[in-house]
């Protein structure tokens, strides 16, 4: 897939986009010194390229009644094409999953949940992931406490 021809302006957009993705089009358009017509159809531009993919309220997990966070490895006895994106589509249909990473390595895929405790943990694990007779293994990890990096254009 080419790459998507950005300006200087595309990457002030995107770096305001991205410290706040919910700024109305007019403060945008205000913290940029542009005419709000063309921030509007910057931003739409950078949409249909699909540069911006979506925009996402980020919830506390914690406050929500779901306080632990665990990354779940999961290792595959076979990586037919099929078998692992049926795993992978099962994976992301999981409650309480908030990310799947389909990673290369000793393990397979990396399963980023927050549950409201241990048992249910362990549930996802016994309940949603080792049913799959493609998956050989897991390994759970605890999240003790997580950032944000500075992302890709910090």
């Amino acid at each position: 897939m080419p790459k998507p021809q950005l300006d200087e302006l595309d990457l002030e957009i995107l770096a305001a986009l991205s410290t706040r993705a919910d700024v109305t089009n007019k403060a945008l358009a205000q913290q940029l010194g542009l005419a709000e017509s063309t921030c509007a159809h910057r931003v739409r531009s950078l949409r249909d390229r699909g540069v911006v993919r979506d925009t996402r309220v980020r919830l506390d997990a914690a406050a929500l009644g779901f306080p632990l966070e665990a990354i779940i490895k999961v290792r595959l006895a076979n990586h037919t094409g099929e078998k692992v994106t049926a795993l992978f589509d099962a994976l992301a249909a999981t409650p309480r999953v908030l990310q799947v990473f389909h990673v290369a390595g000793v393990d397979d895929f990396l399963v980023h949940v927050a549950v409201q405790d241990a048992a249910a943990l362990r549930d996802i694990v016994l309940e949603h992931i080792t049913v799959h007779p493609v998956v050989r293994g897991t390994e759970t990890q605890l999240v003790f406490e997580m950032r944000d990096g500075r992302g890709v254009l910090g």
